[in-house]
């Protein structure tokens, strides 16, 4: 019994200090940010060739219209086989990845426009 008193005792003669230690905001390494964050290049260097804007907007346009009309076609697709399954009857599998597709379809087309 008194053998255990002693390592109890010795536990927390070590550990609590050491917690204390721990909490200090002073004493943790991680999450510090370095001092002096690298520098970034800017966009004004004259060697480096500018792009012109809009070919990309005028190809991100085009695919933005082939995008949805992919996206009409396959709510169009889910509605028909809605209106031919049984309302009782649980989704098929293939109705679920019709609608995962859209989800996903709908996802890109949203990233596109917000470039």
């Amino acid at each position: 019994m008194e053998s255990r008193r002693k390592f109890l005792t010795a536990i927390v003669t070590v550990g609590v200090p050491t917690g204390i230690f721990a909490l200090m905001p002073g004493a943790q390494v991680r999450g510090q940010r370095p001092q002096n964050p690298p520098q970034q290049q800017k966009d004004d260097d004259p060697n480096v060739p500018k792009l012109d804007p809009k070919p990309i907007l005028e190809a991100n346009q085009k695919e933005i219209k082939k995008s949805v009309e992919r996206l009409y076609d396959l709510a169009s697709e889910l509605k028909a086989e809605v209106e031919k399954t049984d309302s009782v009857q649980v989704l098929s599998l293939a109705m679920l990845r019709k609608t995962d597709e859209i989800e996903k379809l709908a996802k890109e087309i949203r990233s596109r426009a917000k470039g």
